[in-house]
C-alpha cells in the first residue's frame, strides 16, 4: 500500500511557468522505492491534463516533489477501510491511526474542512487518501453537481491527491484504487482524462489477472456501469469472475454488494440471470443473518431486477422484515413496502408490527415514509385504524411538510377504504385550507384523484368543482399521462353524479356529456361469480322461475346492478322484462370479499358510494354480504335467507 506524504505539496495554476530544472527534478524524483515502474518524462509528467465535466482544462505542474514512502505490499492484500472488519497485516499502531483518521474525516461536513484536515496529516495510506476523496464526493456534491467547483478542483490538496493517484496507480492497494475511482466518478471527473485512464487501466489489468476480491469486483462493476452503462463489455468478464468464486463462502455484505451491482445491469434483460439464480439460492440460506439495512437492500434489488420467480426468497425476506420494522430507516421501510406491493405479498404479522410502530413513530417519520405506508394500506385494502388515525392527526398538525403528491397519497386511502377517523372534521378543514393555499401546485390527475376520494366518504369539494369541470382543467387532464382514459372519465362521472344527487345546492358548471362514461368500471369490484351463482340458485328456488329476476343489469345511471327484482304496488314480483306498473325496484348487491377491506366487514369506498347513489335514485338496496351466506350449504336454506332479507316487509310474495 502506498503511503502518501502531504508535506510541502504544491501545484502551479495553469498559467504558472515551470522551469526546465524543476521539471527535470520532478521527473527524477517520481521513481518509486520499490522501483517497478519507470518514471514518466519530465514534460509528460508536468504537462498532464485533467479534464472536468463542465469545466475548462487544468494544467498541473509540480513545484516540489513528494517524498513517497512505499510499503511493498501485494495488490491482493486485504486493506481495511472505513469500518471494514477483520485482521490486518499492518502494525496495530498504524491501523489505529487509520481508525482515528476516518472517525475525524467522517465528522467533517464541508470540503474546506476536509482539505484543512488533510493538510495537517503528514503521511497517509492510499486507503486513507481514497477515503478522503470519497468523503469529498459526499459533501461537495448535490443534485446539480459540484456545489463549489473552484473550491474543490482548484484546491492544492485535491490536485496533489489526483496527481499521485495517476502516477502511483500500480502501487495502490485494490481498495485504494477502486475507492478512488468511485469517488472521482461521483465528482464527475472526465473519464477521458489521463487520471481516469490510468486508474481504469490498472483496475482492468488486475481484473484480467484474477486479483480482485468479490468486494473489488462489485466496486469496479459499479464504476463501469456509471461510466458506460449496462452495455459495458467488461461487465461480462466481472460476472464470469464472480461465477467462478464460491458463493457459499460469501459474507452477507458481499452478497448485498453483488445485488447492488447487478441492479445496474437491469437494462440488459436476463443476461445475468444464471448468476442471480445462484445468488438467490445462497441468500435464502442466510436470511436470518441479515440486518435491517441488508434486508431492505436485497428486497429492493429483487424488485428492480424483476425476480418474480424467487418466491421462496421473497417470502423469507418479507417474514424476516417483521422483526426489523422498529429499526428500519425511513428509506429502508419505503423499499420494504415497495417490495410487499410489487410481489403482492401479504404478511399479517407485518401489518400488526406496522400498526404498533407507525403511531409511536409518526412524528419523526419522513413524509415519503408516511405516504408510502398509506399507499401500502390502500393497495392491500388494509383498514388499520391506528395507522389511519395517527396519519390524520399528523396531517392536521403539520400538513405543510408534505408535497402535493404526498398529500394525495395520505388522504386518498381514507376514501378508498371508506373510513372517517375521529378527527375527520379537523382533517378535512385542514385539507381545504391546504387546497386553497396550494391548488395551483397540484398536478391535474393528482387533484382529481384526491377530490374523487373525498366524495367516496361524503366530503364534497364543491368549492373546487368549477375548476374540475372547466374546459381548461379537462385539457390539462388530456395533456398529461394517462390522459382522459376510462379510469379518469369514470372519476369525473362519479363527481358529476355525486354533485347531482348529493349536492342539489351546487350551481356551478357541470360535466359535459362527451366526458361522461356510459357505465362505471367494475373490474376491481366485479361480483364474486361463485357467490352470485349461489344467490341466483337460491332466488330460483324461492321464486320458482328465472323470469322474475335479472342479473348484471345496466342502468341509465352508470351503475350495473348485480341482481334486480321488480315489484308492483301490492308487493307482487313482476317479470324482469316488464317495464309498466313497476312500483318498486330492488337492487341486490352481492358483495364478495373483494368489495370489503381485508379481514373486515367495512365496505370499500366505491361500493359504498354505489349503494348510496342507488338509494338516492329510488332503488331499495339489499346488501347480501359474503360473511352472511358463506356458511349456507343448500338452496333451501339460501332461499329462506333471501326471503327474510328481501321480502320480510312485503305482504305478498307471489308471481
Amino acid at each position: 500500500m502506498a503511503l502518501i506524504s502531504q508535506k510541502s505539496l504544491q501545484f502551479y495554476s495553469s498559467s504558472a511557468p515551470a522551469s526546465r530544472s524543476i521539471l527535470m527534478t520532478l521527473g527524477k524524483r517520481l521513481s518509486f522505492i520499490s522501483g517497478q515502474r519507470k518514471p514518466q518524462s519530465c514534460s509528460s509528467v508536468a504537462m498532464r491534463m485533467l479534464c472536468f465535466k463542465g469545466k475548462s482544462q487544468y494544467m498541473f505542474c509540480r513545484k516540489n516533489y513528494v517524498q513517497l514512502r512505499i510499503q511493498s505490499l501485494s495488490v491482493n492484500e486485504t486493506v481495511h477501510l472505513r469500518g471494514d472488519t477483520g485482521s490486518s497485516t499492518k502494525p496495530n499502531n498504524v491501523w489505529m491511526d487509520e481508525q482515528l483518521f476516518f472517525q475525524k474525516l467522517n465528522s467533517l461536513c464541508t470540503s474546506k474542512e476536509i482539505f484543512d484536515f488533510l493538510s495537517s496529516v503528514e503521511i497517509m495510506s492510499d486507503t486513507m487518501a481514497s477515503g478522503a476523496l470519497q468523503r469529498i464526493s459526499e459533501v461537495a456534491m448535490d443534485d446539480n453537481g459540484l456545489k463549489n467547483p473552484e473550491g474543490v478542483l482548484e484546491n492544492e490538496v485535491f490536485r496533489a491527491l489526483c496527481f499521485q493517484f495517476e502516477f502511483e496507480s500500480s502501487k495502490l492497494s485494490n481498495t485504494g484504487l477502486l475507492n478512488a475511482l468511485q469517488a472521482l466518478i461521483k465528482l464527475r471527473i472526465d473519464p477521458r482524462s489521463m487520471l481516469m485512464a490510468s486508474l481504469l487501466s490498472e483496475a482492468e489489468e488486475r481484473l484480467g489477472k484474477g486479483q480482485l476480491t468479490v468486494k473489488n469486483l462489485c466496486a469496479l462493476g459499479e464504476s463501469l456501469l456509471e461510466l458506460e452503462g449496462p452495455s459495458c463489455a467488461t461487465l461480462e468478464q466481472i460476472v464470469n469472475h464472480m461465477q467462478e468464486k464460491d458463493m457459499e463462502m460469501w459474507t452477507p455484505r458481499e452478497i448485498v454488494m453483488v445485488y447492488k451491482m447487478l441492479q445496474g445491469t437491469v437494462g440488459e434483460g436476463k443476461q445475468y440471470q444464471d448468476l442471480l439464480n445462484r445468488l438467490n439460492s445462497v441468500t435464502l440460506t442466510i436470511v436470518s443473518q441479515l440486518s435491517p439495512k441488508f434486508t431492505s437492500i436485497i428486497l429492493n434489488s429483487l424488485v428492480v431486477l424483476h425476480q418474480t420467480q424467487a418466491v421462496p426468497l421473497v417470502t423469507a425476506l418479507c417474514r424476516h422484515s417483521v422483526k426489523h420494522i422498529p429499526y428500519f430507516t425511513g428509506d429502508e421501510l419505503v423499499d420494504v413496502l415497495e417490495a410487499f406491493l410489487y410481489f403482492e405479498h401479504r404478511e399479517q404479522a407485518f401489518t400488526v408490527a406496522l400498526e404498533t410502530h407507525v403511531p409511536k413513530s409518526i412524528i419523526t417519520m419522513q413524509p415519503q415514509t408516511v405516504s408510502k405506508v398509506m399507499q401500502y394500506c390502500s393497495q392491500k385494502r388494509i383498514l388499520s385504524k391506528p395507522i389511519f388515525d395517527a396519519v390524520a392527526e399528523d396531517f392536521i398538525s403539520d400538513a405543510d411538510r408534505f408535497t402535493t403528491e404526498q398529500i394525495a397519497e395520505c388522504i386518498m386511502p381514507f376514501g378508498t377504504l371508506n373510513y372517517l377517523p375521529p378527527s375527520a372534521s379537523s382533517l378535512f378543514r385542514k385539507l381545504e385550507t391546504v387546497l386553497h393555499a396550494r391548488l395551483r401546485h397540484f398536478q391535474a390527475h393528482t387533484l382529481l384523484n384526491l377530490l374523487h376520494s373525498c366524495v367516496l366518504i361524503q366530503r364534497y369539494p364543491v368549492n373546487f368543482l368549477p375548476k374540475i369541470f372547466s374546459p381548461y382543467f379537462l385539457q390539462q387532464l388530456q395533456a398529461q399521462p394517462p390522459g382522459l382514459d376510462r379510469t379518469v372519465t369514470t372519476q369525473l362521472t362519479h363527481l358529476f353524479l355525486t354533485v347531482t344527487l348529493e349536492c342539489p345546492f351546487y350551481e356551478g358548471p357541470k360535466l359535459l356529456p362527451k366526458y361522461q362514461v356510459k357505465a362505471f368500471l367494475t373490474s376491481d369490484s366485479s361480483p364474486d361469480v361463485h357467490l352470485l351463482k349461489r344467490v341466483k340458485a337460491g332466488l330460483l328456488y324461492l321464486l320458482k322461475k328465472r323470469m322474475y329476476f335479472s342479473s348484471e343489469v345496466s342502468t341509465p345511471y352508470f351503475y350495473t346492478l348485480d341482481i334486480e327484482i321488480k315489484l308492483d304496488e301490492e308487493g307482487f314480483v313482476l317479470p324482469a322484462s316488464q317495464c309498466e306498473e313497476v312500483h318498486r325496484r330492488i337492487a341486490l348487491c352481492v358483495d364478495g370479499q373483494n368489495r370489503f377491506c381485508i379481514n373486515s366487514h367495512n365496505l370499500l369506498g366505491e361500493e359504498a358510494i354505489k349503494q348510496r347513489h342507488l338509494q338516492l335514485l329510488g332503488y331499495e338496496v339489499v346488501q347480501i354480504p359474503f360473511f352472511e351466506i358463506e356458511s349456507i350449504q343448500n338452496c333451501r336454506k339460501m332461499a329462506e335467507y333471501l326471503h327474510e332479507k328481501i321480502f320480510s316487509h312485503t305482504c305478498g310474495l307471489s308471481c
